[in-house]
C-alpha cells in the first residue's frame, strides 16, 4: 500500500509531545512491512527542505512557508498560541494534498493526526472530491489528545475555501465556531485514538469534551491501537545516556543506576530507600493536585521522589517549598532534559503517573523496559497497559507488571504506594514483578500491524 502519513511534528526533526515520537516511529515500522510510506510535516525554523526517518528508507517532506513556520515555537511563543495558527494548518492540509499532485504519488490511505490536519479528510470529500487524481484516496483520523481540538471563530471557515453548507452541527461547527477536530471526527473514513480504553472513554461526557456526540454516532469506525516504544532509543541494555547497561540477566546493575541518580540530583543514598521518579508536565491533568495533598504524608515512609518537568507556576513554587523542607528526600528539576529522563528511568525503583486521564502515556511504557514498576491511575492507556500486582496471587503467573488505582483522590494514590512499598520490602515479590515488567513487549511491530489492517478495511 501507498501510505501519507501526515503530522504537524515529528521526531527528530520537531516535537511538543507523543505526536512526534508517534510520527516518527509508526511511518519506519510500516516501511519495513513492506508499505511505500511518505511523511508530511510543516518546515518549522531550522529544518532540512528534505529528509528520511533515522534508520529508515521512510522519506519525509516538508511543507515551506517560512512567514508562517520559520518561528521559535511550534504553535505558541512564551506560552501563548499563535494567532495565525488557524491560517497556519489550513495552508499545511492545502499544501499536504497539493504535494500528493506534484509528486504525481497517489497514497491508498492518508493518515492524519490530531486538530492541525482535521481539514484533510473534508478537503477529500469537498473541494478535491472532483478531481480524478484523489479519487478513491481513503482517510483515517488518529486521536492524540482530544482536548485540543483547535477551535477557531467562524469567520475562520472563509480562510478554508469550504462554502457556508458546511458549517453547520452536523459538520464543522462546534458551538458558534470551526472546530477542526470535529471536521477530522465527521469526514475522516476511519478513527483511531491510542489506547482501546481511551477510545470508551471518549464517548462519555466525563471524558469527551463536548465531541462524545460526535464520536459515539461514529463507534462504529473508531478504533484504539496502542502507542509503541523504540526499542532502539529506550532500552536499558545499549542506553548510552544511563551509568551502566544492564539486562534481566544482569538486574543488579540497576542499582549502580540508582547511585549515580541520586548522586547527580543532590539526594543522599539512604538504607532501605525506595526512589520514586516522575517525569511529566506539571498539571493537575498529570494528577499533581493528588500528588500536592498527599506528599507530607507520603514523607514520613522510607523513600526519596526525584521530579523532572515544568509546567503550571503554583506546583513549581510548592516543589520548590518541599525541596526545603525535604532536602534529603525530594529533588524537583523543574526543566526539560532528556539525559536526566534516562536516568530517571534507569535508577528509579518506581514511576509515578497518577493522571486524571492519559490516552496511551509513553512513561509507563518505558519504565516497564527498565524495570522500573509503575504506580498508575486506571485510566486510558494505563489501564490498557498496567496490570495491577496482586502479592497474594501473582506469584504463579506473569500478570502484575504493576500497582493501579482507580478512585482519582489522594487517599487512593497514597493507599497504593504504601502497597507498592510491601512489595519493594519483599525480595521475591520485588524480584517477580520486575521480571515480569521487564518482559513486557510494548514494540511498534505489534501496533504496526493493526494499523495495516484498518488501512486494508
Amino acid at each position: 500500500m501507498k501510505i501519507l502519513f501526515v503530522s504537524s511534528e515529528v521526531f527528530p526533526f520537531s516535537k511538543t509531545g507523543g505526536l512526534a515520537d508517534v510520527a516518527g516511529a509508526l511511518p519506519a515500522e510500516l516501511t519495513k512491512l513492506g508499505h511505500e510510506v511518505k511523511v508530511v510535516t510543516p518546515r518549522y525554523k531550522g529544518l532540512p527542505s528534505e529528509a528520511t526517518l533515522p534508520n529508515s528508507k521512510t522519506k519525509v517532506y516538508f511543507i515551506e512557508n517560512d512567514d508562517l513556520y520559520a518561528r521559535d515555537g511550534l504553535y505558541q511563543q512564551a506560552g501563548v498560541d499563535y494567532e495565525d495558527n488557524a491560517q497556519r494548518f489550513i495552508y499545511f492540509s492545502r499544501a499536504t494534498l497539493e504535494l500528493c499532485k506534484r509528486l504525481d504519488w497517489k497514497p491508498d490511505v492518508i493518515h492524519c493526526n490530531d486538530w492541525q490536519t482535521g481539514l484533510i479528510p473534508v478537503y477529500l470529500k469537498s473541494i478535491y472530491a472532483t478531481d480524478p487524481f484523489f479519487h478513491g484516496i481513503r482517510s483515517i483520523y488518529t486521536i492524540h489528545n482530544l482536548a485540543y481540538q483547535g477551535v477557531f471563530p467562524k469567520e475562520t471557515l472563509e480562510l478554508t475555501g469550504l462554502s457556508w453548507d458546511y458549517f453547520t452541527m452536523d459538520r464543522v461547527e462546534f458551538w458558534g465556531k470551526l472546530n477542526f477536530m470535529k471536521s477530522g471526527l465527521v469526514f475522516a473514513d476511519m478513527i483511531t485514538t491510542v489506547s482501546e480504553q481511551y477510545s470508551r472513554e471518549i464517548q462519555t461526557e466525563e471524558y469527551g469534551c463536548g465531541l462524545e456526540g460526535v464520536l459515539q454516532g461514529r463507534h462504529h469506525d473508531l478504533f484504539g491501537i496502542i502507542n509503541g516504544v523504540d526499542y532502539k532509543v529506550f532500552s536499558p541494555d545499549k542506553d548510552p545516556m544511563i551509568a551502566k547497561p544492564y539486562t534481566l540477566k544482569t538486574l543488579e546493575k540497576k542499582n549502580d543506576n540508582k547511585k549515580a541518580l541520586l548522586k547527580q540530583v543532590g539526594l543522599p543514598t539512604k538504607r532501605g530507600a525506595a526512589l520514586i521518579g516522575m517525569i511529566s508536565r506539571l498539571a493537575d491533568q498529570k494528577g499533581f493536585d493528588l500528588v500536592a495533598e498527599m506528599i507530607e504524608a507520603l514523607m514520613v515512609q522510607n523513600v526519596q521522589l526525584v521530579i523532572l518537568g515544568t509546567g503550571d507556576p503554583k506546583y513549581h513554587t510548592l516543589l520548590q517549598a518541599l525541596e526545603v523542607k525535604y532536602p534529603k528526600q525530594l529533588k524537583a528539576v523543574l526543566a526539560f532534559d532528556a539525559k536526566l529522563a534516562q536516568q530517571i528511568y534507569a535508577g528509579s525503583d518506581f514511576f509515578l503517573m497518577p493522571s486524571q486521564y492519559e490516552p496511551c502515556g509513553l512513561g509507563q511504557l518505558i519504565s516497564l523496559k527498565y524495570g522500573t514498576i509503575p504506580i498508575v491511575r486506571e485510566t486510558g492507556g494505563l489501564a490498557d497497559t498496567i496490570t495491577d500486582f496482586d502479592l497474594a496471587k501473582d506469584f504463579e503467573h506473569e500478570l502484575g507488571n504493576g500497582f493501579v488505582f482507580l478512585d482519582y483522590s489522594a487517599q487512593e494514590l497514597l493507599r497504593t504506594i504504601l502497597r507498592a512499598l510491601v512489595v519493594y520490602k519483599d525480595e521475591k515479590a520485588w524480584s517477580k514483578i520486575r521480571h515480569n515488567a521487564m518482559r513486557c513487549d510494548f514494540s511498534w511491530k505489534a501496533s504496526a500491524k493493526k494499523y495495516e489492517a484498518l488501512y486494508r478495511k
